[in-house]
């Protein structure tokens, strides 16, 4: 039962009415037990930008100067942190409700990855999604492509020179806080904890 609980509780809203009709658990302890299986959107969203002067000092003290680069970096940071969440992979979480109306983007993502699957992958984890949004961004540009609404410039594209640095930039700002947050689950389930009875 311990093994199933544990499962559930990783599902967000969906989750806690299900605990209840199962397991016998009211909200509120069920909202208790989950806390202590994993951190919550809200935990992992407060780690991440607690953490973001800090590796805005780091970046400007050893990798670039400019004002530029460092708000490129945190712009991409802040971007992977509000928008890019390895919880993502989940049909309710806050990440998603912060794309609006455009939320609905991410269900086959949900299908496709298995919560705490490849999607929380410290080195894989960024991938998917980016690489989820590059395939979207594709048809998307492809459809408009057919249907004469907008051509995509493949000229410009293959022209303009790949600046390596920035390119650094940005993969290192996307990278970083879904790393926190992958890191932050495996602390938090290695972390010795009492146990509580329900």
């Amino acid at each position: 039962m311990i093994n199933k609980l544990r499962c559930s509780c990783q599902i967000s809203r969906g989750t806690l009415h299900c605990l209840r009709g199962t397991a016998g658990l009211d909200k509120k302890k069920a909202l208790q037990y989950s806390a202590l299986v994993m951190p919550s959107g809200k935990t992992h969203l407060g780690i991440e930008l607690i953490l973001l002067p800090v590796w805005v000092a780091l970046f400007y003290l050893f990798i670039d100067t400019s004002w530029q680069a460092g708000a490129l970096f945190a712009g991409a940071y802040l971007f992977s942190s509000l928008l890019l969440s390895p919880d993502l992979d989940l049909r309710h979480n806050r990440s998603r409700r912060r794309w609006g109306l455009l939320g609905f983007i991410w269900i086959p993502y949900t299908k496709v990855f298995k919560h705490r699957g490849v999607s929380h992958s410290l080195l894989f984890g960024t991938v998917t999604r980016l690489g989820y949004l590059g395939v979207l961004s594709l048809l998307i540009a492809l459809g408009l492509s057919y249907f004469r609404v907008w051509a995509v410039p493949l000229d410009s594209l293959t022209a303009a020179p790949l600046d390596l640095k920035l390119v650094g930039t940005l993969v290192a700002g996307l990278w970083l806080p879904n790393t926190i947050h992958t890191l932050t689950d495996h602390v938090h389930r290695l972390w010795p904890r009492r146990r509580r009875r329900y």
